[in-house]
């Protein structure tokens, strides 16, 4: 990549039309920051995601994007908590912290929230490539039919996702270092369901797959399902609908033809493996392996969002690498979704937005023991993958230190 006088000055570019992207997006402009934001798509974009919100991220848009305009939901419009359903078919339903959460439609949650923020927005442009060079970083685009932007930015954050464009162009070998996995969801007309659809149901099931969910949208119901990637999305998602028949009574006509998926990186949220980006260069939501348990990656999004743009900001402020800052306050988002997979926390914490200790002490005796041997079966699940070790090792470390240790991100 050269330079040429046909090159754009900004302040920031930041990479995907995402929440992460909205939340930077709010805390630059507002600082008088010049920043324009790239969209492969065309706006208002698609996104597959369920739309559940935790009760966090909903604080988040409240405080910082004001109320949800009611063509930013689904229906249901919210969500009173989660299910956690067991192969015991011994049902833990628990209501979110503070009450319902909205359901969010993402096609038009994430360009009401973008528009909120006040950033430029090119859409149908896609990020091509970039390069590190001290004090600025060079960034080539290209709009959709071909005309070719070039960027000269103090700033560059990468808010596209799990698959980050952006995050291989400074680490190109590490999606080759991590597990993916595959997560799909196809869309059925309800002939009877009686699931409660006031509540997101997640199975502990080994036999249904690494995550399996399903909850009501739109006057349908949506059955997901995920999986070590390379294993067969259609099979996978049979076999999920017949247990949800012949075990919870859930009948539901064959699946739309529009079903979707994608690739997720779930590993890194358990083992305190994230990676924060290079040089001028941050990487943030979930491209830097940010994931509730529940598989929510939007309130992650939101507040580590937020986090990198007030990291630019300071790093102006005191003419300090931004790196150095970005990383001293983002520990704050480690720490609060580490917290959710660490089995210490689980059992004398409340990392989660609903409690799951006092759900399970609710139960009888006899229940609890059954749900207990039902989740270490579900873990034994992640066995080839080797975590439990290093789950056990954070764990241990969190105690000890009262952090996570900042040596292992990227």
């Amino acid at each position: 990549m050269h330079e040429s006088s046909s090159i754009r000055k900004v302040d920031v570019i930041i990479v995907g039309a995402s929440l992460a992207a909205a939340a930077a997006a709010k805390r630059l402009i507002d600082a008088g920051l010049e920043t324009v934001i790239l969209e492969k798509q065309a706006l208002p974009r698609h996104k597959i995601c369920s739309g559940i919100l935790s009760p966090r991220g909903y604080r988040f848009l409240l405080e910082n994007f004001g109320p949800l305009p009611a063509e930013t939901l689904h229906a249901p419009t919210s969500c009173r908590g989660v299910t956690f359903h067991f192969p015991c078919m011994v049902p833990m339903p628990m209501d979110f912290f503070g009450g319902t959460t909205p359901h969010l439609h993402r096609k038009y949650s994430d360009h009401w929230a973008i528009q909120r923020s006040g950033a430029e927005v090119l859409d149908q442009t896609s990020f091509i490539s970039l390069r590190n060079n001290g004090g600025h970083v060079l960034v080539n685009a290209r709009k959709k039919g071909g005309a070719e932007l070039q960027f000269k930015a103090r700033y560059v954050i990468g808010a596209d996702g799990p698959s980050s464009p952006v995050l291989r162009s400074i680490y190109p070998n590490y999606p080759k270092q991590i597990p993916w996995f595959f997560v799909g969801q196809k869309f059925h007309e309800i002939i009877d369901c009686p699931l409660d659809e006031d509540y997101f149901h997640f199975w502990f099931h080994p036999e249904l797959g690494h995550y399996t969910w399903s909850h009501a949208r739109d006057g349908k119901q949506i059955v997901g399902v995920g999986f070590k990637k390379g294993d067969n999305f259609h099979k996978r998602h049979q076999h999920v609908e017949n247990y949800l028949r012949d075990k919870h009574g859930v009948h539901l006509k064959p699946a739309d033809p529009d079903h979707e998926g994608c690739a997720e990186n779930f590993g890194p949220s358990l083992l305190n493996r994230y990676v924060f980006g290079q040089g001028n260069v941050l990487i943030t939501g979930q491209a830097t392996g940010f994931l509730n348990m529940i598989g929510e990656g939007m309130s992650c999004a939101l507040h580590s969002g937020a986090i990198s743009g007030e990291a630019i900001i300071d790093a102006l402020r005191l003419n300090q690498p931004v790196q150095d800052i970005y990383r001293k306050m983002i520990s704050s988002e480690v720490h609060n979704t580490t917290d959710q997979w660490n089995p210490l926390k689980i059992a004398f914490a409340r990392p989660h937005e609903a409690d799951f200790p006092a759900a399970l002490m609710a139960l009888p005796r006899s229940e609890r023991i059954k749900v207990m041997k039902d989740i270490w079966r579900f873990l034994v699940l992640y066995k080839e993958f080797k975590w439990g070790r290093e789950i056990a090792s954070r764990s241990m470390e969190r105690l000890l230190y009262g952090k996570y240790q900042d040596h292992r991100w990227l």
